[in-house]
């Protein structure tokens, strides 16, 4: 039997739906998803098996205008995923077309996809009518040679198995780079610490979200089958500090509910999590909160 593996880097503008495509193609959640854009920072990877191939997703963070150190470090990032991959998607909304980041992108590609497989998906392709999605098609194969073209609702999951199915014939023979069970290559601290994440995004609404992170302090294992999960979310500022506890410590126990459910049912067991917060004015600034992001604080530069 002749195996396949190989990497596949999903790019694109923030809110494109490269997660929701990661999480239903490897059929787990593993990447967050949230309506605020720019969530992604680690280069996740999701592990889909479809037939004898074996499909490693990259899912990039969202490539956009840097403004920051973390928003360098993050567009560093996702270039970086795609030239470490052997097949590229080019994931763009079909209800936005062709923007301003998206022709950016495409001038990226023209470098970074030479001597590489590179596929255009359309998604979210229900919210617009078939001749528009024909017309961005056109538009879009016009301004660079992709090998194919997948319209696609990564959300309701049309067209998702034909995009699996293909790239399953495209990544390189070889043997499996993961254990078959294996769904993530993130160590489950780091999961942990995305799931308390997206929480936080989800619950607070104001720019809050790009000035906090979380990290996984301790993780014990019980004798009755439970983990304790020790976590600390830091903020950039104490005024931050009082929006995440809410009125008597009201939004951080909601929080703090919603990823211990989260967890427990990713896990498949209890959970006891504890939440701390605490204040580290420069921690966009610090080596080490990077590495824990899985970015490269240099790319920041």
């Amino acid at each position: 039997m002749t195996t396949r593996a190989g990497f596949v880097a999903l790019i694109g503008e923030p809110n494109a739906g490269k997660s929701t495509l990661t999480n239903r193609m490897v059929g787990a959640k593993v990447s967050i998803v949230t309506h605020k854009v720019q969530t992604t920072r680690a280069r996740i990877r999701g592990v889909a098996i479809e037939g004898d191939a074996q499909i490693v997703f990259v899912d990039t963070p969202g490539l956009f205008k840097p403004r920051r150190r973390l928003d360098r470090a993050m567009v560093a990032a996702a270039w970086g995923g795609a030239a470490d991959a052997d097949v590229i998607v080019l994931m763009v909304e079909a209800h936005r077309g062709v923007t301003e980041g998206v022709e950016k992108i495409l001038e990226g590609l023209e470098e970074i996809g030479k001597g590489r497989t590179v596929a255009l998906a359309i998604n979210k392709i229900d919210r617009v009518k078939a001749e528009a999605l024909l017309a961005l098609s056109q538009k879009l194969n016009d301004r660079y040679p992709f090998a194919k073209t997948f319209m696609i609702s990564a959300e309701k999951g049309h067209g998702v198995d034909d995009l699996r199915h293909w790239l399953a014939g495209e990544v390189p023979e070889g043997p499996w780079l993961y254990p078959e069970d294996q769904i993530a290559d993130l160590p489950l601290r780091m999961i942990a610490a995305e799931i308390t994440r997206e929480k936080l995004t989800l619950r607070l609404h104001q720019e809050l979200p790009y000035q906090l992170t979380v990290e996984t302090e301790n993780w014990e294992e019980r004798k009755d089958g439970s983990a304790r999960i020790d976590q600390v979310i830091y903020v950039a500022r104490d005024g931050h500090k009082g929006i995440l506890l809410g009125h008597r410590g009201e939004t951080i126990k909601a929080i703090s509910k919603a990823a211990r459910e989260e967890l427990e049912e990713f896990l498949g067991r209890k959970v006891h999590l504890f939440l701390q917060v605490k204040v580290r004015t420069g921690w966009l600034e610090e080596a080490a909160r990077y590495s824990e992001m899985g970015l490269d604080f240099k790319d920041g530069n």
